[in-house]
């Protein structure tokens, strides 16, 4: 595989994501028992993320639930003004597999309306729970969307309709590590984290492909793990061979460069 794919001869392109903005989820589970609009990873994880991000002069890709925007508005300035993408991750972080076609179709459009109120427009979703529907993938294209970053098992490159797909994987997350539920009833310590997503740069490097790397402001409870997200964005920010940017621009360039990596078949797989 060519190493040279990627803009200015970089060996890799790396994407740095978050996940989950505020009680949305909370609240659609009906698990949030205090005043919307105070979620405590908004006033004391968030922060800390944002302002190691910007030491290290990373744009980031932060995937947002559309029923957030209207709650934490000053947030979704903040970071457009920081330079972060803001992408779609559904309106309430409902299990998208598992929506109805009626349910789904509601999301899209409950999820837009809400984006133009809020002045963003979301050219990138990544499916709650990790997997779209077969229908998904029109709908997608209905409103301009560029492309999807679900769980890595479509591969990646130029997909369905056209739709880039940006795969992550779970044990790039770090809900894999910090949360039993996605850790196969398991909680893992941070240094596991680290040395996973660390060799797995690696990896990508020596294959000059893609990799997205996932860490929820809210699961950063402690020094130790926001010292992991400091120590993954301080190797991201030194190295040269690697090109970090927003899942955006991203897939922006595989679209534009359709020759390097190729169009996927019916099935989602080159």
């Amino acid at each position: 595989m060519s190493t040279t794919r990627w803009p200015n001869s970089a060996r890799a392109a790396i994407s740095f994501t978050m996940d989950n903005l505020g009680e949305a989820q909370d609240v659609l589970n009906n698990r949030w028992p205090h005043p919307i609009g105070s979620h405590p990873s908004i006033t004391a994880q968030l922060p800390r993320m944002l302002s190691l991000l910007e030491t290290h002069s990373i744009r980031a890709t932060y995937f947002v639930e559309a029923w957030s925007l209207g709650v934490y508005p000053h947030v979704v300035t903040g970071l457009k003004e920081k330079g972060h993408e803001i992408a779609w991750h559904g309106w309430q972080h409902e299990v998208w597999k598992s929506l109805s076609a009626s349910a789904e179709q509601e999301s899209f459009k409950k999820s837009f309306d809400a984006a133009t109120e809020a002045g963003v427009r979301y050219e990138g979703f990544r499916p709650p729970g990790g997997e779209i529907n077969e229908r998904t993938w029109g709908l997608l294209k209905q409103q301009g969307v560029k492309y999807v970053s679900p769980v890595d098992r479509e591969g990646f490159g130029v997909g369905r309709e056209g739709v880039v797909v940006l795969p992550f994987e779970w044990r790039c997350v770090d809900a894999f590590y910090y949360m039993e539920k996605h850790g196969g009833g398991v909680v893992r310590e941070p240094r596991e984290f680290r040395d996973y997503v660390m060799g797995k740069i690696e990896e990508v490097k020596r294959e000059g492909g893609y990799l997205s790397i996932l860490a929820h402001p809210f699961l950063q409870l402690s020094e130790e793990k926001l010292g992991v997200v400091e120590e993954i964005l301080g190797r991201l920010a030194g190295d040269g061979e690697i090109w970090c940017a927003p899942c955006g621009e991203v897939a922006g360039w595989v679209e534009e460069h359709k020759g390097l990596f190729g169009m996927k078949g019916e099935g989602g797989r080159e």
